[in-house]
């Protein structure tokens, strides 16, 4: 219990301070290059404007550190996986801003630091060291399996909640259309009513529209960051609606009516999983239970009585 304390608090407060920072030094390159790009227009003349801050001993030592980590990382890393963690960072909504760097980053530490404090744990307890050895490769692959673990559980979680709240924003949709407005007005009503990752990236859709990016491609872009397959669908229907000249009001509510059939549909296949996913807990949990206080009495009484017949 004490090991696993120890090995808890540890690692919390490791990605809590490296997430931090991470974000403390995003916001300050963001600010700095937005004022750089204001100087080069001619926009603004002050100069001090675009001087940082006085760092901290803290930060001037571990900000070159991290620098040079993430690049000797990125040149050992092949391209292909490169590209693999950057897609899986889309899926998953770019949390904390990462980048592939700092994913890489923040692998080496769980691989580095992780191992490197059980190891000393259990030297303190005095563990043999063939069992030291076992247990430092374990916590090893842990660091390195942990963050991509933690990544994939992401993706799920966001692709789940896109995945609940299609139907309702695409009746949203369907009502703004029928209501007289265009589908790109629809879009911002329905980013402005409306929370979440899906009203995020419908969001940036509308950013790209309005920014001269095609309709088409915007869409496209949508159903690649996300990776659901209902959302995929509705923007094939879409975008082949605006190339046939359908009407939009009519897919999008052909396209609502099927996808609270697939959300129906969901929820029957879960119900159908439920009495096996509960077998278990039955067979090696509650049966025994109630084994237990059904036949404990009539157990210990036979015994008692056995007993007493051999005296």
């Amino acid at each position: 219990m004490l090991l696993l304390l120890v090995v808890t608090v540890f690692l919390t407060v490791t990605l809590i301070v490296f997430l931090i920072g991470q974000y403390l030094n995003r916001e300050q390159a963001l600010v700095i290059e937005r004022l750089k790009q204001l100087e080069a227009f001619g926009l603004t003349k002050d100069k001090s404007a675009l001087q940082p801050e006085e760092e901290s001993w803290i930060e001037k030592s571990l900000v070159p550190l991290k620098r040079d980590l993430a690049n000797w990382l990125n040149s050992m890393t092949p391209v292909g996986i490169q590209k693999e963690m950057q897609t899986k960072l889309g899926l998953a909504g770019n949390p904390f801003g990462w980048q592939v760097s700092d994913f890489l980053v923040l692998q080496a530490l769980t691989a580095g630091l992780l191992p490197l404090l059980f190891t000393l744990v259990l030297i303190f307890l005095r563990v043999p060291v063939e069992k030291l050895f076992l247990w430092t490769i374990i916590m090893v692959i842990l660091g390195l399996l942990g963050p991509r673990l933690w990544l994939t559980q992401t993706i799920k979680k966001r692709q789940k909640e896109i995945l609940c709240a299609l139907p309702d924003t695409l009746d949203l949709l369907t009502v703004s259309v029928e209501a007289g407005l265009g589908f790109d007005s629809a879009l911002a009503k329905v980013v402005e009513k409306t929370k979440g990752p899906l009203a995020q990236e419908m969001g940036k859709v509308l950013q790209e529209i309005r920014m001269g990016k095609p309709r088409r491609d915007a869409l496209k872009d949508l159903s690649m960051r996300t990776g659901v397959d209902d959302l995929r669908s509705f923007t094939a229907a879409i975008i082949q609606a605006d190339q046939l000249g359908v009407s939009i009001s009519n897919v999008l509510k052909i396209q609502s009516e099927q996808m609270r059939q697939r959300r129906r549909q969901r929820a029957e296949e879960a119900a159908m999983k439920a009495p096996v996913k509960m077998l278990f807990p039955l067979v090696f949990f509650i049966f025994p239970t109630i084994f237990i206080i059904l036949l404990g009495p009539a157990v210990l009484q036979m015994i008692d009585t056995f007993s007493k017949m051999g005296n």
